[in-house]
């Protein structure tokens, strides 16, 4: 519509001139008019039962803490105290060893260079002061071996472990380093980074990160031990995850809600594929020394239900990133151009999207190759084939899980970016008047003030 067809014998008068300044100044920089009533109840009636089926799996599957065994004192299952490296000499080997004879094997291989090294090299004798505990102040001996990788030093803090039923000078040894200062000092940098730059979004994300921890330890771990469905229980806590950390960081509005119902629909997508390939694929779950323990001490655990729960809450953090940036994306375009239909905003968030996929996904291809980086290496070091490599299990499970992982990370651009294409372009004709600026042949202010008709 134009200026002569609106106002055929001229602006009315007080109107600016025809110019439409006001009305033109309130749409460029104010904040975007929120959807319309009809699309926040149909937003709400999807969400609103989710939010409260979530609420009841929490209530159901709540557990009262994490079932009591009897410790086995291996691996993580054992007691542990801090204690300090009060004293450290060095000692002969062949004075302090059991064996005291010289090897005989072959000195050549890892092994009987260890032997040839604990019989001929310089041990260290360690004294241990225990901290804690009711065994407080009391002192033991360490012999460290040359070929140790960890060496203690005096005034060293240590985390020792304690065996009760053992005799009493073997109760006691050093298991680990006690390294919670420089963790806690890291922690304490990261925080302060968030808030500074993020300030109160990075105040609100560290909040999140609290409580997520809280679900995770209060709720997940403790139910999973209890002998819940893994998979119920990762798809119950994740979700609480979700909706309480975005909801926390980005406020209670439509674009965090299609957020939601984005992260919502590639969880679905993950947790489907995972079912499927790890059930294919004949993977356990059960491939390691932590595993095995789990399986050993409670055996009612499905491992690899525990594994499909591991894949389902590791992909939601990324999910999470990705959902909440293109739904931003889509929104800010809609702000540049308000008359923008929906394919356009589609099209445009889906460009954006691609670059977000490709770099996401190689994060999360070299995040769990990192991880896996020493058995890498052993595979490595074998010479083993790619195919024999890729066949094991311990690789095959790091496998599924970072493609079924990608492949709901993938699927979330399109998703998302089409659920928040139609939500901010719906019913926005029908609900408030076209900016100026979208409406051809009407001035649009310039800097001087003046209006320029576009062409048509």
């Amino acid at each position: 519509m134009t200026t002569t067809q609106q106002f055929p014998h001229g602006p009315p008068p007080g109107s600016d001139g025809g110019h439409g300044h006001a009305h033109s100044h309130s749409h460029s920089h104010g904040p975007a008019a929120p959807v319309s009533q009809h699309l926040r109840k149909v937003i709400a009636a999807v969400l609103i039962p989710f939010t409260a089926a979530v609420v009841v799996g929490l209530v159901v599957l709540w557990p009262g803490g994490a079932p009591s065994h009897q410790r086995t004192g291996v691996g993580f299952d054992r007691q542990t105290q801090q204690a300090t490296v009060t004293e450290v000499a060095a000692v002969s080997c062949k004075a302090v060893n059991a064996s005291g004879g010289t090897p005989t094997g072959d000195t050549s291989t890892a092994e009987g260079s260890s032997a040839q090294a604990q019989t001929t090299g310089s041990c260290k004798k360690a004294t241990v002061r225990v901290d804690t505990g009711s065994d407080k102040g009391r002192t033991f001996t360490e012999i460290v071996q040359p070929d140790q990788s960890r060496q203690l030093h005096q005034g060293e803090k240590v985390v020792v472990a304690y065996e009760p039923a053992a005799p009493k000078e073997l109760q006691y040894s050093v298991t680990d380093v006690d390294r919670r200062f420089p963790m806690a000092l890291l922690a304490g940098v990261f925080a302060l980074a968030v808030v500074v730059v993020g300030r109160m979004r990075g105040v609100m994300a560290l909040i999140a990160l609290a409580v997520s921890f809280l679900v995770l330890n209060l709720f997940v771990l403790p139910a999973i031990l209890q002998g819940s469905n893994p998979l119920l229980v990762a798809v119950v806590g994740s979700s609480a995850i979700m909706l309480i950390a975005l909801y926390m960081c980005h406020g209670l509005s439509a674009r965090t809600s299609v957020a939601v119902l984005g992260t919502l629909i590639s969880l679905v997508l993950i947790g489907v594929l995972g079912s499927l390939f790890i059930g294919w694929a004949a993977l356990t779950g059960n491939t390691d020394d932590n595993t095995g323990l789990i399986h050993g001490l409670y055996p009612s655990i499905d491992m690899s239900g525990l594994l499909l729960a591991g894949v389902i809450i590791g992909s939601l953090g990324v999910l999470d990133d990705v959902t909440v940036t293109q739904t931003s994306a889509v929104w800010e375009l809609h702000e540049a151009n308000p008359a923008m239909g929906w394919r356009g905003l589609y099209r445009a968030g889906i460009r954006i999207g691609r670059d977000h996929i490709a770099s996401v996904v190689n994060t999360l291809v070299l995040a769990y190759a990192g991880a896996a980086l020493p058995l890498l290496l052993l595979f490595s070091i074998a010479q083993s084939s790619v195919g024999t490599v890729a066949n094991s299990e311990l690789v095959a499970e790091e496998i599924v899980r970072t493609l079924v992982g990608s492949i709901g990370l993938v699927a979330s651009v399109p998703v998302t970016t089409a659920l928040a294409a139609l939500v901010v372009s719906a019913d926005r004709t029908g609900t408030e008047p076209m900016p100026a600026r979208a409406m051809p042949g009407v001035p649009v202010p310039g800097r001087g003030g003046r209006g320029r008709r576009r062409k048509r």
